[in-house]
């Protein structure tokens, strides 16, 4: 509903502001009176989370789970709905979580600069990871809980191993074996053998030999798996497509049953795909339905895969378009790649893409949109609209996201430790952005089952933290015992750091962490301790479009506040933020417990405002209490 509803009568009109389903805007926006998004949205809504009906509210505090070994990647491992697990990837470790307690911690390979470039899938209970210079590896959780991290182990039938071939370098150099069988050397043309071509396989006229020795950059030894034809010169030689020296792939997926490799890091615009229900097998044998595919990605410039997404199609997104792949099923014969948009995605980081309502969110090269990749049947091919049009301001260099069914919620980390929140909910035509903010910086964000967690440095320490709707303040605990206490701990994360309490629905006075804990006077059976922060909307201003030419005076008369199991509310009507009581809407409060009240509260302002572009009314609360918006109704005067 647009906020603009009143007519002007003697100069007074109302407007009524029933949702902030545009979210936050940006100032680009105040010309523009006749959007829907003008009536919708606001200049400012921080630490708050847009709910798809249209109101706000403060957002969930961040509960304190673990600390960290330091910078990395939160990735989400869900097994089944009971079994989920969050997977912490720092330099050369991965740590396993389950319910805030760490279940094991697993040596790796990646270090903290080559994280920035790990993508992953899962099937089952097999979590595999890519790195375009690394050997690819697959975690996995055994049935006795063990977790164990491999390199990828392609099929072997006999002495064969189906890895996939590719002939790299001049296509005019020759190959001559030695012999036909057994130990062999092969001698080539021209210098393309590599020390790093040892323990690799090659193939000659599609015969596999493996790779012994390498004696020079024109010869080298091998022996023969499959007995050659001759001992002729020939240019029909391959090796493996995946190796030290030509790199590893960049991304996978697991599509139509297939596994899919997207690009390599000397094949960037290739294509793999397994043989059917056969998901390391990538024999390409005759072409037959059930057997491996191989496809380049050709077109106007090279197009270096960056993920690959199975969706209502496999998705390829690449360093500059954007593919859908074709085929039901998908088969040699009916592959079809077809280029949808020209976006591109990041080449210095792997931002994984996320399904959201059938779309495939995600961010595109230039780092300063989110973009929705969503297929239409009355064009029949997909689109790429940019879903942070109207709040580019919000976007600071994306780094990291992941999205929440709950709370219909994209979390979008960014480089400046900011994070993002995009409410998403394409049935009532709602894409409203938000910003939320820590005393820190959130570096990763992960969904895992019902809970999002953030990886999060506060002043050096680095730390794993929960949105928890029943807590308003950040690296918080909460605790309660069965008699009242003074003496709280388990804040070593927060020492030396002053730090706000509730204790028993009462906020306390700040005091600062010492040994880990803190002194209450008095004494309190239930708290919540942790970092404050502080909500903020602050809408546009007021929409006169239609209104009598030369309005240029503007005095709010009054302005109505719909709250929901709202504790506190400080607002400034134009003279400075002031505390609210609120009783007046509930029942009294007791022992000094804020009660949580509903309903209408109107308040008067006064005074006349000569700038029409500014807001006339603003909240900002950093007490940590409840706070729920659902609409606001203004009364103006305009030029009395």
């Amino acid at each position: 509903m647009r906020e603009h509803e009143g007519e002007d009568v003697m100069g007074r009109l109302h407007q009524v502001k029933t949702n902030f389903t545009a979210g936050e805007v940006s100032r680009r926006l105040l010309g523009r009176g006749d959007l829907k998004a003008y009536d919708n949205g606001a200049l400012a809504l921080r630490n708050l989370f847009i709910d798809p009906t249209g109101g706000v509210t403060r957002r969930s505090g961040l509960a304190f789970t673990a600390l960290a070994r330091g910078d990395g990647r939160l990735v989400a491992f869900e097994r089944n709905s009971e079994q989920t697990y969050l997977l912490v990837f720092t330099d050369r470790w991965i740590d396993v979580f389950q319910g805030g307690s760490k279940l094991a911690s697993v040596a790796a390979p990646w270090t903290l600069t080559q994280l920035a470039q790990i993508t992953w899938t899962q099937s089952a209970d097999t979590l595999l990871v890519c790195h375009p210079d690394l050997p690819p590896r697959k975690l996995t959780r055994g049935d006795d809980g063990a977790w164990t991290l491999a390199e990828w182990a392609f099929a072997v039938e006999g002495e064969l191993v189906r890895t996939p071939f590719h002939r790299f370098g001049d296509p005019a150099v020759t190959v001559t074996p030695s012999g036909t069988g057994g130990a062999i050397t092969v001698t080539a043309s021209a210098p393309v053998f590599d020390p790093r071509h040892d323990g690799t396989r090659i193939r000659i006229e599609g015969k596999q030999l493996q790779v012994t020795g390498v004696v020079s950059a024109t010869q080298l030894n091998a022996t023969v798996k499959e007995t050659l034809a001759d001992t002729q010169p020939t240019t029909q030689w391959e090796e493996q497509a995946f190796s030290a020296l030509r790199g590893w792939p960049v991304s996978a997926a697991f599509h139509q049953d297939r596994l899919v490799i997207g690009g390599s890091r000397d094949l960037p615009n290739r294509l793999w795909l397994s043989r059917s229900a056969q998901i390391w097998n990538f024999d390409l044998g005759e072409g037959l339905d059930d057997q491996a595919i191989e496809f380049g990605i050709l077109s106007d410039q090279v197009n270096a895969v960056r993920a690959v997404f199975s969706g209502r199609h496999l998705q390829v997104f690449t360093s500059g378009a954007e593919y859908m792949v074709t085929g039901d099923p998908l088969t040699p014969q009916s592959m079809q790649v077809n280029r949808q948009t020209r976006i591109g995605s990041p080449m210095d980081r792997a931002i994984p893409p996320r399904d959201v309502e059938g779309a495939t969110l995600f961010v595109p090269r230039n780092r300063r949109e989110i973009r929705e990749f969503l297929y239409t049947d009355t064009e029949a091919a997909y689109q790429a609209n940019d879903l942070a049009l109207l709040a580019r301001h919000l976007l600071s260099s994306p780094r990291d996201q992941d999205y929440d069914q709950n709370r219909r919620l994209l979390f979008v980390a960014m480089e400046d430790g900011t994070l993002g929140a995009l409410t998403a909910y394409r049935a009532e035509d709602v894409t409203a952005w938000t910003l939320l903010e820590t005393d820190g910086a959130v570096r990763s964000v992960a969904a895992v089952g019902d809970e999002v967690y953030t990886l999060v440095e506060r002043r050096g320490v680095w730390s794993i933290e929960r949105f928890d709707d029943a807590l308003n303040l950040d690296a918080a605990i909460a605790a309660e015992r069965g008699e009242a206490t003074a003496v709280w701990g388990g804040l070593a994360h927060l020492e030396g750091r002053t730090v706000a309490i509730v204790a028993d629905g009462v906020i306390r006075n700040s005091v600062t962490v010492q040994a880990g804990s803190v002194t209450l006077d008095p004494p309190a059976r239930r708290v919540e301790i942790g970092l404050p922060y502080t909500h903020r909307i602050e809408p546009l201003p007021p929409n006169l479009l239609g209104q009598a030419t030369g309005a240029d005076i503007v005095r709010l008369v009054a302005v109505t506040f719909r709250l929901e199991e709202t504790a506190a509310l400080r607002v400034d009507l134009g003279r400075g933020l002031q505390e609210l009581p609120l009783h007046r809407l509930g029942p009294q409060p007791t022992g000094g417990v804020p009660p949580r009240v509903s309903g209408d509260r109107r308040l008067r302002a006064l005074g006349w405002r000569h700038d029409t572009n500014v807001p006339l009314w603003r909240i900002e609360q950093d007490a940590p209490l409840p706070f729920t918006l659902l609409s606001v109704t203004m009364e103006l005067k305009v030029n009395d």
